[in-house]
Parts: C-alpha cells; sequence; structure tokens
C-alpha cells in the first residue's frame, strides 16, 4: 500500500501563480546590470515581506528559489540584449515562503547605453497572487474591473450561453471566488418571456469557480432546469424581485436549504460561506438571478458590495436581454427556413436520394438555401439546389416563394430552363420592391431514356460520379443568378449510365473564409472518389460535412445526392405506329399482350381504351409516326408521343358534338393525366393505379446522427 505523502512544510507551500484576470499585486524593482537592486517600489512588503530598504543593494538572485536561478539568468540575458521576457518564477518571501510570480523584466533602453555598475538599466514587475485575507478589499478596483472593459467585452457576444459564460468570468476572481448565472427557461426556449417569478423554471447557464473546488460543479451542474424549493434564498430572490445579502451562511441554515431542496451535497458547500444573490431585470421584465458566494477565508459580502453588484446586474441584464432578443430571432428565422423547407422527398423507385441541410453557424444569420426533389410522371424526378443572396427573415422568406413557385413549375411539366426562366422574371418583379437575386441548379432524370437534362442560373457545377468510378463538374451551359439580366438560360442533356452519383450544392459546402473555392470543390471530388458509386448512400452524405461543424462563420449548407438507375429494360416497353386510323386497333393488341405479360389482365380494357382515345387524339392534331410507351413503376403509365406542339386541353363537348369527349374520357378513367413538350413535339400521357401497390410509397427523409443539434 502506497503511503499518501505528508503536506508540503511551511517552507515549501507556494501560491499558485497568478492568471491575467486574478486578483494580485505588482512590486517594481529597478536593477543595474549585474542584476543588483537599485530602486524598489513601495509595495515590497505585500509582495515579498521586506521593507524597500532591505532590498536594495541585493542581488536578485537571492530573491528567487534555488532551482529559479537559471530562469532569471534567462531574463537577464535578454534584457542585456535590449529584449523584454516573462517567466513564471518562485520568488521567495521574508519568512522564507515560496510564491510563484509572473516576473517581466523590462530593458531601460535609454538608461543602459551609457550605465555602468550602480546604474538603473531594467525593470523587474514581480506579480503575486493576493492572499485570500486581501482580496476585495478595494472597491474602486473592484467596480473597475466590473464595470469598464468587462461589459464591453462579453457584451459584443450575441450568443446567450457565450454571454452568461463571460458574465461569469468576470464576476469571478473579481468580486467572489464562485458565481452562477441562471435565466428562465422560457427565456431560452421560448419566443416570449413571461411574468414568472417565485416558482418559476430556471435553467443554470453558466457555473465557475477559482478555489480548486470540483464540487461546485457537481452539485450545481451547468444546464440543469430546476425550481428552487421555498425556503431558500433563492426563491427569496426571485419572489421579491431584490438583491438577497447573507453576509455568514452558518451551518445550521447551510442544512436546512440542503434539506428543503434535498441535495444534500449543498450543506457543505455553502457552510460559513458569504453569498449575494441579484435579481437580472431588463425593462422590468425578470430575466433571473446571478448568485455569487465567497467562501471561508476570504472577506464577507458588505452593504457596499451588494451596492456594487446591483450595478452589475443592471448591466449584465441588459446584455442577456440583448443577446435573448437575437436568440429569438434567430431561431424565428430558423424555424421559418425548416417550414419552407421539403417534408420528404419523392423520387423514382429506381433513384436513390439523400440530402443534407446544415443552418449556418450561431455567427452567421440564416440564409436562403434549400433543395427539394419531387417525383414527376413517367419515372422522371425534378433534383434541385438553391440559394438566395443574403441573410435572415428575407432570404428565408424568398427562398419559400422561389420554392413553391418552381414546385408548381415542376408539377406543370416545364422544362428545366423553361422553369428558371420563369423564376427569373419573378426575382425581377421582386426586384422592384427589395433587390433580390438567387442561384439555382435544376435537373430532370427520366428513369426510362436514362437522360438528365440540366439547366442552371448562376450556380456552382453539378458534380456526376459514373459507375467506372471516375467523377467530373458538368459543363452546364452559362447563365446569371435569376433576378439579375444578362443573358437567356438554356439546358443540356446528358446520358446517365446505370448507377451513376449526381450531386448538386450551395456554395457553402465548398467555399469558406480560409478556404480557396477551387480547393473545395477538389475536396469534394476526393470525397466521391472511385468506391463512391458503391458507398451507402448514408455514408456518402455523412462524409460531405466532414469538417464543416467546426467553422464559426460557416454559411448555410444544402446538399443532395442522387443515384440514378434506370426503369428495368423488363418492365418498359415503346412502339412506333404509323398515322394510319388502323393504329388504334394495333395498339390497343399492343397493350393487350404487354399487360397480359405483366400480369395486369385486370386492367387491360381500361389501358386499351386510353390507349386508343390518346393515339386517336395524335391522329387528328399531330402530323407523322406516333409513339406509345408503357411502364411499370409504382404506376402504370402509358404515354403518347407525336410532333405537334401544340398541347391538347380538356373541354366539354357540347350534345351535337360529335368531336371533343377523349380527354374528358381520359380524366375520368385514368387516375391522373398530363401533357409536356419535347424537343420534338410533346407527350400526353395518363396514369393508373396498381392493385396492391402504394403510389406514394416516399418515406420522410432519414435523420442523421447529430440532426438534432442543427435545429436549435
Amino acid at each position: 500500500m502506497t503511503d499518501v505523502p505528508p503536506p508540503p512544510a511551511v517552507s515549501e507551500r507556494r501560491a499558485p501563480a497568478p492568471t491575467a484576470d486574478s486578483a494580485a499585486r505588482t512590486l517594481v524593482l529597478g536593477i543595474d546590470r549585474e542584476g543588483k537592486v537599485v530602486q524598489c517600489g513601495h509595495n515590497a512588503p505585500s509582495v515579498l515581506g521586506h521593507r524597500p530598504e532591505e532590498l536594495l543593494g541585493r542581488f536578485t538572485g537571492s530573491l528567487v528559489d534555488d532551482d529559479a536561478k537559471e530562469d532569471l539568468d534567462t531574463l537577464l540575458e535578454a534584457v542585456a540584449a535590449g529584449q523584454e521576457r516573462t517567466a513564471v518564477i518562485a520568488v521567495r518571501r521574508a519568512d522564507d515562503t515560496l510564491t510563484d510570480a509572473v516576473v517581466t523584466a523590462q530593458p531601460m533602453v535609454a538608461a543602459a547605453q551609457d550605465a555602468g555598475t550602480g546604474a538603473l538599466a531594467a525593470l523587474l514587475h514581480i506579480r503575486v497572487t493576493l492572499p485570500p485575507s486581501e482580496r476585495f478589499q478595494d472597491p474602486a478596483q473592484m467596480r473597475r474591473a466590473l464595470l469598464d472593459d468587462p461589459l464591453t467585452r462579453f457584451g459584443a457576444s450575441l450568443d446567450l450561453d457565450q454571454t452568461a459564460r463571460g458574465l461569469v468570468d468576470v464576476i469571478v476572481p473579481h468580486f467572489c471566488t464562485a458565481a452562477t448565472v441562471l435565466v428562465l427557461e422560457s427565456l431560452v426556449a421560448a419566443d416570449e418571456v413571461h411574468s414568472e417569478s417565485g416558482g418559476a423554471v430556471l435553467r443554470r447557464l453558466a457555473v465557475t469557480t477559482d478555489d480548486g473546488n470540483a464540487g461546485w460543479q457537481a452539485t450545481f451542474p451547468q444546464g440543469e432546469v430546476l425550481v428552487y424549493p421555498e425556503g431558500t434564498p433563492y426563491r427569496e430572490c426571485l419572489d421579491t424581485g431584490q438583491p438577497v445579502h447573507l453576509r455568514v451562511v452558518d451551518a445550521e441554515q447551510a442544512m436546512g436549504i440542503a434539506e428543503v431542496w434535498r441535495r444534500g451535497p449543498v450543506a457543505e458547500l455553502l457552510t460559513d460561506v458569504s453569498m449575494v444573490l441579484l435579481p437580472l431585470f431588463a425593462n422590468d421584465t425578470l430575466l433571473g438571478l446571478i448568485v455569487c458566494t465567497r467562501v471561508p477565508g476570504f472577506r464577507r459580502f458588505d452593504a457596499y458590495d451588494v451596492e456594487i453588484g446591483r450595478e452589475f446586474a443592471t448591466r449584465a441584464a441588459i446584455v442577456i436581454d440583448n443577446a435573448r432578443r437575437f436568440s429569438r430571432e434567430r431561431a424565428t428565422a430558423l424555424t421559418l427556413q425548416r417550414s419552407l423547407l421539403p417534408n420528404r422527398l419523392s423520387a423514382p423507385s429506381t433513384v436513390e436520394v439523400r440530402h443534407r441541410y446544415l443552418p449556418g453557424s450561431k455567427l452567421v444569420e440564416v440564409g436562403g438555401d434549400w433543395y427539394e426533389s419531387i417525383a414527376l410522371p413517367g419515372a422522371r424526378v425534378a433534383l434541385i439546389v438553391g440559394d438566395v443572396a443574403g441573410h435572415g427573415v428575407r432570404a428565408a422568406v424568398t427562398m419559400g416563394r422561389l420554392r413553391t413557385a418552381l414546385h408548381t413549375l415542376a408539377n406543370l411539366e416545364f422544362a428545366p430552363a423553361d422553369a428558371l426562366q420563369v423564376l427569373h422574371e419573378l426575382m425581377i418583379e421582386l426586384g422592384e420592391q427589395e433587390p433580390h437575386f438567387a442561384t439555382c441548379v435544376y435537373g430532370v432524370y427520366d428513369a426510362g431514356e436514362g437522360t438528365l437534362e440540366i439547366a442552371s442560373a448562376g450556380h456552382l457545377p453539378p458534380l456526376l460520379v459514373r459507375p467506372d468510378g471516375t467523377n467530373e463538374y458538368l459543363d452546364v451551359p452559362p447563365a446569371p443568378p435569376l433576378g439579375v439580366a444578362g443573358g437567356a438560360i438554356g439546358s443540356r442533356v446528358f446520358d446517365i449510365e446505370d448507377g451513376s452519383v449526381f450531386v448538386i450544392y450551395t456554395d457553402g459546402l465548398v467555399e469558406n473564409r480560409g478556404r480557396d473555392i477551387d480547393d473545395g470543390l477538389s475536396r469534394l471530388q476526393a470525397i466521391f472518389g472511385g468506391d463512391a458509386v458503391t458507398r451507402p448512400m448514408e455514408d456518402l452524405a455523412k462524409a460531405t460535412l466532414d469538417g464543416v461543424y467546426a467553422d464559426h462563420h460557416r454559411d448555410d449548407i444544402a446538399v443532395l445526392i442522387a443515384r440514378l438507375r434506370r426503369v428495368p429494360e423488363d418492365r418498359r416497353v415503346s412502339w412506333t405506329l404509323p398515322a394510319d386510323p388502323a393504329a388504334v386497333r394495333r395498339a390497343r393488341g399492343l397493350v393487350r399482350t404487354q399487360l397480359d405479360r405483366w400480369e395486369l389482365g385486370e386492367l387491360s380494357y381500361t389501358t386499351e381504351l386510353l390507349a386508343s382515345e390518346l393515339i386517336t387524339n395524335a391522329l387528328r392534331y399531330a402530323p407523322g409516326p406516333i409513339e406509345i410507351r408503357l411502364l411499370l413503376e409504382r404506376t402504370l403509365v402509358c404515354e403518347v408521343l407525336d410532333r405537334s406542339a401544340a398541347l391538347p386541353r380538356l373541354r366539354h363537348a357540347a350534345d351535337d358534338e360529335e368531336n371533343g369527349r377523349g380527354l374528358l374520357v381520359v380524366s375520368q378513367l385514368a387516375h391522373r393525366w398530363g401533357t409536356r413538350r419535347t424537343a420534338a413535339g410533346k407527350v400526353v400521357w395518363c396514369e393508373q393505379l396498381v392493385p396492391g401497390v402504394d403510389p406514394d410509397d416516399t418515406e420522410p427523409p432519414q435523420a442523421w446522427p447529430g440532426e438534432k443539434l442543427h435545429k436549435g
């Protein structure tokens, strides 16, 4: 069994070296080139225990511990070279005790040029921590430490947690040895602050101490949500809205607080302490309180300390309220933005889609990034990512307008370039009220044909990863952002190999303050390397955000990843028929035969009737051959392609008319029907439900690790 070492002797005990924010006392010594003391400040008795005249003529080496003489010599050598140096050195007091001090050697360059022995050559600043009995003695020093620069420093933060942390770091060590900041839970979690007191639910935002006792953090954990019970000074402060001053909390009172609170360790921590509880009020609304404690051995709080604390709490409440308002506004913007983003993504069964959306860091306002995956008739899917310039609620609202408009245009079967052109005109109209512009990339993948048509308005290039592992940024016709005049928006059609991965994203993923956009694009290409086509989609989505969470100046990020596969050949079939009335009967026979192969004979009669009506309409209004196509996906789709650009419309024929009822029959028999233009003409399609198959078998976007972290 190992023996516990005895406590150090009195002559070996050391006080800790002062930190940047600790209460300390400084002694200034003037030394000559040989290190002899030639001048001595008046603080010598309180710092080293010597009278000033006792130090004059002594060498500085006699004032430090033997083990620290080498460090002192290093300082003196730097002084001789005209350099200023600082080190922590153990200095020896008159009673032979050792104290760690921050010693700064400052050369007196002008005086040292012709200085000889006995002439002033340098200054030694010896800074030691005040003993407990001498801390908190100077009211002017406390007031200066609490009310001047610190409030300006931590008041610059608009984050509630950081503001609370800055508060306790100012209070300790300048005003007390332990401090806690508590605010109303409604302030943190809700949009409005309620007029609560007494039994209000509080959250402990920050706790700090400087007495080395870990029990404070364990007994009063940061982040705890609690209600203080009646019979405690905390409850009294909340009920009255006035500071509560407990000069000394005796053992009996501490035990009473612990018993009422049912928290045993409180009794030990609060026994013989001095406490001041300061309410936080802003605009006559109670925000919370600050609990200040001085442990035994330090000067007790008095009435003047309470006044200093009250003034500090008044100013601190304003800072907290500003942070609260900013947090509420940011939460409102985030909520608005999330409500405008899609609740789920839809796509054909052969297309696998994943997304990632990450709000900007708390140092960056809410942005206008959005993403979309919309399943379209005929085993097609619209894949969209956009970014409204600017930040804040206005950008989020504009994003919602654009997303809604684009969703409508997609369902109306507008081609990508045409849809973006309509959005561009919408942005021009919005810009008459307030300048706006946005970037957007819009792709439509046809899982029947294996083609991808892409249009882009000022957006970053999409990334395509082929099945062989190679990848490239697709060359899409350039166009200015939406809302910026300068040219027409075009599109390009790409042939896509089965299993390719398509990636579209916003600039927040590849660009930040510390990284060039070219480096970001290269990083994205490296993520989607040779194994991207075989890796699970969730792994790819996770990899895209690796390393971005720590960026405190991060912009919004939206990423859409799609693995593209065609509808299997045995689930799609097409025929080309001549422009002949006999084509109607032939089409009915082809449809009947194919549905028998798919074991969908129960849909045969309806499908034959629908096909004959669509072909008859094409024969009447379109020249040249006609193509009919059947797709079996989640639904049965029948498409008729002709060479006329005129789109048919549904109308109600008069009783004496012989024609005009074909599309009415189609609309009554089909689950859905519609039209869209193609490069050569148009497509008229209709869709039927397949027995036993859910036509909308789309799952909500899967959650990912840490998603909840980005919703706050």
